[in-house]
């Protein structure tokens, strides 16, 4: 088993499209079904940038990782929603920098388990916690011996908070994220990026495919402003919120006619 994981059988279930698949599509992955391939051709439709709209996800994902470690000195990191193993996986990008970071990937989709046992068994470092990300106090106590919980820790939300809908209780985002604030010690960062769009129809309709698609297994596409106020009370590194594109690029970011125009990945990097 999993760190974490419920005494109970998991379903890979190949007629449903997964978030996590559909994200490695984009990625140009292969472990996907022909239903994910499918979903992202209709979201294409909606969204034709899509696609390199992840690509630059993953690259801000590299970015922000490796300044952590160098420039933070943080080298143990909670991922929340970490998807399907791919190249330079969080573990991957620290490691190069200090051989012994360490990285706690939270995530309950059946096929990430699976892929995440296999691919990350041979890295004491690592650890795949078959969890909702919202189950908190769950998480925290399966990493109570495996981090250090003296020193600072790194807390992911990349590209996830977006598949989490609104709620009236603790499992809403915002929550979340002050509850995992407030469990960090001292020192701690978290990076939060989610996908934003200015244009109420993309909001709409993607929102509305996602749902339908995974039948109810998704959140909502914000506006800059709902993803600031999940950093209330932290102090914004610079270059602050900003299209993760522009988010300490290693180069020249494209010109404003280059850019997908309909959503970005919007947020950035808090300390606490």
């Amino acid at each position: 088993m999993a760190h974490g994981e419920e005494s109970q059988a998991h379903y890979i279930d190949m007629e449903t499209p997964s978030v996590a698949r559909m994200y490695d599509w984009l990625l140009g992955g292969v472990e996907n079904y022909q239903v994910d391939r499918d979903a992202c051709d209709r979201l294409l439709r909606i969204a034709p940038n899509s696609q390199q709209l992840a690509r630059t996800n993953r690259e801000f994902l590299r970015r922000v990782v490796r300044i952590i470690v160098t420039d933070f000195g943080i080298t143990q990191f909670l991922d929340h929603g970490s998807g399907l193993p791919t190249q330079d996986n969080v573990h991957e990008v620290a490691q190069r920098v200090t051989p012994d970071a360490k990285v706690a990937y939270i995530d309950n989709d059946p096929m990430v388990l699976a892929h995440g046992r296999t691919t990350l068994h041979e890295n004491s470092n690592t650890m795949v916690i078959d969890q909702d990300m919202r189950n908190t106090e769950r998480i925290l106590e399966a990493t109570k011996e495996f981090f250090d919980w003296t020193k600072p820790i790194a807390a992911l939300f990349v590209s996830v908070l977006h598949c989490l809908p609104d709620t009236d209780d603790q499992r809403d985002p915002a929550a979340l994220v002050k509850r995992v604030a407030a469990a960090l010690p001292a020192g701690s960062c978290m990076v939060i990026c989610q996908l934003v769009s200015d244009n109420p129809t993309v909001r709409r309709d993607v929102t509305q495919l996602m749902a339908e698609s995974t039948h109810n297994r998704w959140g909502r596409v914000r506006e800059d402003h709902e993803v600031r106020q999940y950093f209330e009370g932290m102090t914004i590194v610079d270059p602050g919120l900003v299209d993760v594109i522009d988010w300490r690029p290693d180069t020249p970011p494209p010109p404003p006619d280059m850019r997908p125009t309909e959503w970005v990945e919007w947020g950035g990097m808090g300390l606490l």
